[in-house]
């Protein structure tokens, strides 16, 4: 049963954020391949993740430093998010631009499942192969060139943490220029934005229909 773990972290609405609506895209491509075909979804900012409890949770129990006890609902927690994430053949996150990084309950997502020596061994890596489809949003724009060029942390961040340290196959997915229709600099970029957002649309659906076909 392919099992796709969607993600959304943008702290807009449905209507409003440009990242949840072209992970839905994706997903409701997905959804399409067949009743096999299941996803489980996570709200990371309706539902939040709360922080990591205890340092010691940064590694599996057989490297954590002696007497660490970490409360037992955390660990459960951690554990429930590791095992959704191993059990996803492919997974989707929605990954706004907020502050040049990802947002922080995204973020919070991220110290629960990486863990050395569990997702992130540095040989044999579990999830190693399969499909990570990163959706960024960004209010500005990020060109080579221009004087905002290398200001986006989120990206970088994600591909390292997803595709060198679990060993996934990243592909990104980008919206820019998401601030010019209603802030009056911008305004000369709202085409551009358009076109980026449409992009963005057609090519969720065609990695949801190559991933469909891959099973």
């Amino acid at each position: 049963m392919p099992t796709l773990l969607h993600l959304d972290s943008a702290a807009e609405s449905a209507d409003r954020s440009r990242s949840r609506s072209i992970t839905r895209t994706f997903a409701e491509v997905w959804a399409d391949g067949g009743e096999d075909f299941t996803v489980r979804y996570r709200d990371l900012h309706a539902d939040p993740l709360p922080h990591l409890a205890d340092a010691s949770l940064h590694w599996p129990p057989q490297l954590r430093p002696e007497g660490s006890t970490p409360p037992l609902e955390a660990e459960s927690l951690q554990a429930e998010l590791i095992g959704e994430l191993l059990d996803a053949d492919v997974v989707l996150i929605g990954a706004p631009l907020y502050n040049y990084s990802v947002p922080s309950s995204l973020k919070a997502w991220i110290d629960h499942i990486h863990v050395p020596g569990v997702t992130a061994p540095a040989e044999h890596k579990p999830l190693a192969g399969r499909l990570a489809v990163i959706v960024s949003s960004r209010g500005a724009v990020y060109d080579p060139g221009t004087p905002t060029e290398g200001w986006d942390h989120a990206v970088p961040l994600l591909e390292i943490l997803l595709g060198k340290a679990l060993g996934m196959t990243t592909e990104v997915i980008t919206a820019s220029a998401t601030l010019a229709e209603w802030h009056p600099a911008m305004t000369s970029l709202i085409e551009r934005a358009d076109e980026e957002l449409a992009a963005a649309h057609d090519r969720a659906a065609a990695l949801a229909r190559e991933a469909v076909a891959s099973f």
